[in-house]
């Protein structure tokens, strides 16, 4: 189950990821439309994924990264990776934040995370 699993409505479940996967918008067509700001789901499996991941947040998007696959394979190359990425938000004033286990938050400029 995921982040969202299952809430009661009345005296009905719903699944929350089933109800957003059949909301009938895909990726392309929701790329298609304006937005200040995109919240982007992305992957860390190499030290070059490290270039998209910055290239994102400084065209003002938020990143969700799954470090998993990288986390894995190289614990010194996560480092390394997450050590870049914390430079370019520093310079940037973004910031980074882990949300879950294998999951970062990365933002953008003047965004900043509440850590608890």
């Amino acid at each position: 189950m995921g982040i969202f699993g299952k809430v009661k409505k009345g005296s009905k479940e719903i699944d929350i990821e089933e109800y957003l996967d059949t909301l009938g918008l895909d990726a392309d067509d929701m790329l298609e439309e304006h937005a200040d700001m995109w919240v982007k789901p992305m992957t860390l499996e190499d030290i070059s994924d490290v270039e998209a991941v910055n290239n994102e947040v400084k065209k003002g998007n938020m990143v969700i990264l799954n470090i998993q696959p990288l986390y894995k394979k190289n614990t010194i190359k996560l480092r390394q990776a997450v050590s870049e990425i914390k430079g370019m938000v520093h310079e940037i004033n973004g910031d980074i934040a882990r949300v879950t286990e294998y999951k970062v938050l990365v933002t953008p400029a003047r965004v900043k995370v509440v850590k608890e």
